[in-house]
């Protein structure tokens, strides 16, 4: 079980267009990072790249699906 330094909203962290990810800043003077690539995937750990701190990011996955993807189709099996 992984131990979180906090937790924080989504709506508290920064966009960072460019490269896709979502950012806050850490203790240690650096920023905790997530993709969103990441969030599409359902995770919720954004990590500081300079020392061991993580955080638990708290959003709805609903807001975050591809375009490309169909939920519905997602969570149904097919049997033959």
């Amino acid at each position: 079980m992984a131990s979180f330094y906090d937790e924080i909203e989504i709506e508290d962290l920064e966009f960072d267009e460019e490269n896709r990810l979502y950012h806050y800043p850490c203790p240690c003077g650096d920023r905790f990072e997530i993709t969103e690539d990441e969030l599409f995937d359902g995770e919720d750990i954004a990590r500081c790249p300079s020392c061991s701190l993580i955080v638990r990011v708290i959003y709805d996955p609903d807001d975050f699906t591809r375009e490309d993807e169909d939920p519905i189709a997602l969570d149904q099996t097919i049997c033959v």
